[in-house]
């Protein structure tokens, strides 16, 4: 089929032809915005999941849907390495230009505000040309959000830019993405800010994009942060989702895909939306006409999964130290372990009841490898012959690197779907 029509679009955060499955999440943000610019309380949203699953996608999308019901927006990415206070400085110099406020001396005075806040940041010893200013045209505002103190600061930043934002009947958004990588202080200080901001019934909210252990991050901050957000797990997308995220796009250009393909496409890429679109792709440039088939995508597979093992897998696994390497190899092993345990758990079972799961109904354990989410530390200790303390340095880097997250104690998991599969079958 002509690859110029090739509708697909797999990319970092760039949208699908086809947003599908997250309606409900636009639906309910919509509501979100309109009652936060009333005055009511509402709380702001964290979108978490793992990586493909098109939490940057949404997250933009949300800021366009603020930018249409008119709020002043800004957005960041969130660095381990990075303070909060120049990129917050930056969206939030945009958000306040957005807001088209009339009186131009109270912009400038918020202006001058986000300009102190900002060159706090710089040691108090700094040269002048070495003091970095977020392009601002005004003088920085003494006494106002300077203080040093990060948590104290943004509170009357936020504040500050709040009051204004009010002052036109509009709101701010601040769209945060990778949140899970704000360093400790920061994070308190956005929950702090956020819950003053609350009681306040200021017309500014956050929207965080992050890995799945993000809540965990912002409890062991501030214990009432569970409160502050509305969390959303976004995961991979249903059957019919999946059919119409490859039915709709394939349908402007004139196409169409036949069931059987809908069910191959759903197994190979599991509804997991970059996957979709990468094997999208790579399905219409080979199938020779429409419909599409199921051969085409069996044709098309050896051709998807080469690329998402360069672009998508082999991208991250290179990251990676030799030590960190052979821990994310272990972690793929022990899904395995875990699986045959499960399989042998189910066969004992067979005969005890009429619930029991008979042996035949049982994946092989490879298979049910892929479903294993999360695996015991102490087994990828085991896969390596070594003791989980050694090993804590290198789980911790991987960790740090954005590689694998602990969704609770003693447990360790991938934030890459498929990403124990890539490993077993090359890695």
């Amino acid at each position: 089929m002509d690859p110029i029509l090739n509708p697909y679009a797999p990319g970092a955060g760039q949208r699908p032809p086809e947003l599908a499955g997250r309606d409900e999440y636009l639906r309910q943000f919509d509501v979100v915005l309109e009652r936060i610019r009333r005055g009511r309380p509402d709380r702001s949203v964290l979108l978490t999941g793992l990586r493909g699953v098109g939490k940057t996608v949404l997250l933009n999308a949300l800021r366009g849907q603020a930018v249409r019901a008119n709020w002043g927006t800004g957005k960041l990415e969130a660095r381990p390495d990075q303070s909060l206070r120049r990129p917050l400085a930056s969206a939030l110099h945009t958000a306040v230009r957005e807001l088209g406020h009339p009186q131009q001396e109270d912009v400038d005075h918020v202006l001058g505000v986000i300009k102190a806040f900002a060159q706090r940041d710089a040691p108090a010893n700094a040269k002048l040309r070495d003091r970095w200013s977020p392009g601002i045209d005004v003088p920085a505002v003494s006494g106002r959000a300077d203080s040093g103190d990060i948590e104290i600061d943004l509170v009357e930043l936020l504040t500050d830019v709040g009051g204004l934002a009010a002052d036109v009947g509009k709101g701010v958004g601040i769209f945060i993405d990778e949140m899970q990588d704000l360093g400790p202080d920061d994070v308190s200080a956005v929950c702090a800010a956020f819950h003053e901001i609350g009681q306040q019934a200021l017309p500014v909210l956050v929207v965080g994009a992050g890995l799945p252990h993000l809540p965990a991050v912002l409890s062991a901050s501030k214990s009432y942060s569970e409160r502050l957000f509305r969390y959303h797990r976004i995961d991979r997308l249903e059957r019919s989702e999946a059919a119409r995220a490859l039915q709709n796009p394939a349908a402007d250009e004139g196409a169409e895909w036949e069931d059987d393909a809908l069910d191959a496409m759903y197994a190979a890429t599991g509804g997991y939306p970059y996957f979709i679109q990468a094997y999208g792709k790579e399905v219409w440039d080979l199938a020779p006409r429409s419909p599409i088939t199921a051969e085409d995508v069996r044709v098309a597979a050896p051709s998807a999964e080469a690329e998402l093992a360069v672009g998508f897998f082999g991208s991250r696994y290179e990251r990676a130290t030799p030590g960190e390497r052979e821990y994310l190899r272990a972690m793929a092993e022990a899904a395995i372990t875990v699986a045959e345990e499960e399989v042998a758990a189910e066969a004992g079972g067979a005969g005890s009841g009429e619930e029991a799961v008979a042996p035949a109904e049982s994946k092989d354990p490879l298979t049910r490898a892929e479903e294993v989410e999360a695996v015991p530390t102490s087994v990828v200790a085991e896969v390596l012959g070594r003791k989980p303390q050694s090993l804590s340095p290198a789980r911790d880097a991987l960790m740090k690197k954005g590689l694998v997250y602990a969704p609770e104690r003693g447990k360790i998991a991938f934030t890459v779907p498929h990403f124990g599969r890539y490993l077993r079958n090359s890695a």
